[in-house]
C-alpha cells in the first residue's frame, strides 16, 4: 500500500488546488481523478464544464490572476452582465467590489484551465493518477494522525486494485458526490442523501456551443446575459456567454424533477408553449430562446449552428450544479469536504470555479500543516461572503415568477443609478418604496443566515 500525507479524491478545480497547496506546504499528496474525455481534449482529465466566467473580485478570491494562464485560457474579457426579464431589464457595468482585476471579468476555456490546474500541482509535487476511480475509502479514527499510531487514518481503495493510505483525505469529487456521500453517511445519524440527494441537492443545467452570425456576435462578445422568468422553477434560467471565434455558449440550469403540473401561471413564461405537454428539453428550451431573441431576422438552425468540435460531446454539454447551499466537513476525521462536493458551485450564478479552488486551496493547506482541524473556519473566513450573498439571493428568489423578475429588474436598475453594482445593497437609495422593499428583504434574508447559518450540514451534526 502506498501512502502519503494527504489523498484527494476528484482532480477539478478543488482537488487540483488542493494537491497544489498541500505540496507546496511540504506534504506529500495524491490526486485521483478517474477522468473523463472531451471533445476539445487531448487525454482523460476532470469532468470539465465551462461556467460562465470569472468577474473581477471572483479573481481575488481564487487567488490566480489569469496573467498566470497560458494562452488559449482566457477566451473574452468581459465589460457588463445583462439581466433580461418579460418586460424589464438592467444592466451591471460593475460588481462594485474592490479587485486586483481591471476588467469586469472574462470567460475562459475550463478543459484547458483544468489542464494548467494539474500541470501546476504537478509542478509542486502532487502525483496524479488518472484513469481509474475510487472504489471506497475506509477511516479508522484511532490510527495515523488520529491516535499516534503508525498505520494510516484513511486507506482509498481504487478501482485497479492498489490502495493508498493517508493521514488526511479531501473529497472533491463534484455535484455528484459519488464517494462524498458514501464517506459522510458514516459520521451522521440520518442518511446523508436526506440533504445531499442529487435530486434535491443540485440543479441540471445543460449548454450548447453555437457559432453567432458576426454582428451579433460582436454585440455579445463582452458581456454574459441571463434571461429571468423566461422559464419555471426555482434559480431556472438561459444564458448566452460569448468564447472565442464567434462561438457562444447558450444554455440554461433548472430543477432536477420538477413537472410542468407543478407551474403556477404557465401562461407568463415566454419559453412555454399551451401545446406543452411537459417542461421542455434543455435542447428546446434554447431553440425557443434564439427564436425569440432571433428568429425574426435569422434562421436558426442555419444562421446559429451547433459547433460539434467544442464542449464534452458534439457541441454539447449537460452536467450538474450545486443548489448553492454548502456544508461543513468532519474535520475530526480528518476529513475536509471543498468545491462542488461541499455546494460552494451554485445554481444562482451558474457556476463557482473561484470557490472551489479557494475551499481546495484551504483544505490543502491545513492537511499539510497537521491542522485540518481549522478547515471549517479557514473556508468561512476566505469565501463566506461570497457564500452568504449567494444563498440570500437564491433565497430571495425562491417564489419569484415573471412579474417578480420585471418589478426586481425596473427596481434595480433605478438603484443602479445611484450605487455601482452589490454595493447597492450597503446604502439607502431616493428609488422608491419598491426599492427599500428590495433592500430591506435583502438584509433580512442575509441577517437570518449569518454566522454561518447557511451552511446545510453543520459540523455539530457529525458524530464520531
Amino acid at each position: 500500500m502506498d501512502r502519503v500525507d494527504v489523498a484527494i479524491v476528484g482532480g477539478g478545480p478543488a482537488g487540483a488546488s488542493a494537491g497544489h497547496a498541500a505540496a507546496s506546504a511540504g506534504a506529500s499528496a495524491v490526486v485521483i481523478e478517474k477522468g473523463v474525455p472531451r471533445a476539445d481534449r487531448d487525454g482523460l482529465g476532470p469532468d470539465s464544464t465551462d461556467a460562465a466566467g470569472i468577474l473581477d473580485y471572483w479573481v481575488d478570491i481564487m487567488g490566480i490572476h489569469p496573467d498566470e494562464f497560458p494562452d488559449g485560457v482566457v477566451l473574452q474579457k468581459l465589460d457588463r452582465a445583462e439581466f433580461i426579464g418579460p418586460t424589464e431589464s438592467c444592466t451591471l457595468y460593475s460588481t462594485g467590489i474592490e479587485s486586483s482585476y481591471d476588467s469586469f471579468g472574462y470567460t475562459f476555456h475550463r478543459a484547458r484551465f483544468d489542464d494548467w490546474m494539474r500541470e501546476r500541482a504537478e509542478e509542486a509535487g502532487t502525483e496524479y493518477r488518472v484513469g481509474t476511480s475510487v472504489r471506497d475509502v475506509e477511516t479508522d479514527l484511532v490510527a495515523g494522525a488520529g491516535g499516534g499510531g503508525s498505520d494510516p487514518r484513511h486507506v482509498v481503495r481504487i478501482a485497479d486494485g492498489s490502495d493508498v493510505g493517508a493521514d488526511y483525505l479531501i473529497l472533491a469529487d463534484g455535484p455528484q458526490r459519488t464517494i462524498t456521500n458514501r464517506v459522510l453517511d458514516r459520521f451522521t445519524e440520518f442518511p446523508i442523501t436526506d440533504r445531499l440527494a442529487s435530486t434535491s441537492a443540485n440543479h441540471i443545467a445543460y449548454q450548447e456551443y453555437r457559432r453567432f452570425p458576426p454582428e451579433v456576435f460582436e454585440e455579445v462578445r463582452s458581456g454574459i446575459t441571463f434571461w429571468w422568468g423566461y422559464m419555471p422553477g426555482h434559480t431556472a434560467y438561459p444564458w448566452v456567454f460569448p468564447n472565442d471565434d464567434g462561438v457562444c455558449r447558450v444554455g440554461l440550469t433548472m430543477p432536477i424533477g420538477m413537472e410542468l403540473d407543478a407551474v403556477e401561471d404557465r401562461d407568463a413564461y415566454r419559453l412555454l408553449r399551451p401545446e406543452d405537454d411537459r417542461l421542455p428539453q434543455g435542447r428546446e428550451y434554447i431553440r425557443r430562446l434564439l427564436e425569440a431573441e432571433y428568429g425574426d431576422e435569422y434562421d436558426i438552425e442555419a444562421d446559429f449552428p451547433l459547433v460539434e468540435d467544442r464542449g464534452k460531446s458534439g457541441g454539447t454539454e449537460t452536467y450538474p450544479i450545486s443548489s448553492t447551499r454548502p456544508i461543513d466537513s468532519p474535520v475530526e476525521a480528518g476529513i475536509a469536504v471543498a468545491g462542488g462536493a461541499m455546494g460552494t458551485t451554485s445554481a444562482f450564478h451558474e457556476g463557482g470555479d473561484h470557490v472551489a479552488v479557494a475551499s481546495g486551496r484551504e483544505a490543502g493547506r491545513l492537511a499539510a500543516e497537521g491542522s485540518l482541524d481549522r478547515y471549517n473556519d479557514a473556508w468561512k473566513a476566505a469565501i463566506g461572503d461570497e457564500m452568504l450573498r449567494n444563498v440570500t439571493f437564491a433565497e430571495m428568489a425562491r417564489d419569484y415568477g415573471p412579474d417578480d423578475w420585471d418589478r426586481v429588474f425596473a427596481t434595480a436598475r433605478k438603484m443602479l443609478a445611484d450605487a455601482e453594482g452589490f454595493r447597492m445593497f450597503d446604502k439607502r437609495f431616493a428609488a422608491g418604496v419598491d426599492a427599500m422593499k428590495l433592500l430591506l428583504g435583502y438584509r433580512w434574508q442575509k441577517w437570518k443566515f449569518r454566522s454561518g447559518r447557511y451552511v446545510q450540514l453543520d459540523e455539530s451534526e457529525y458524530v464520531y
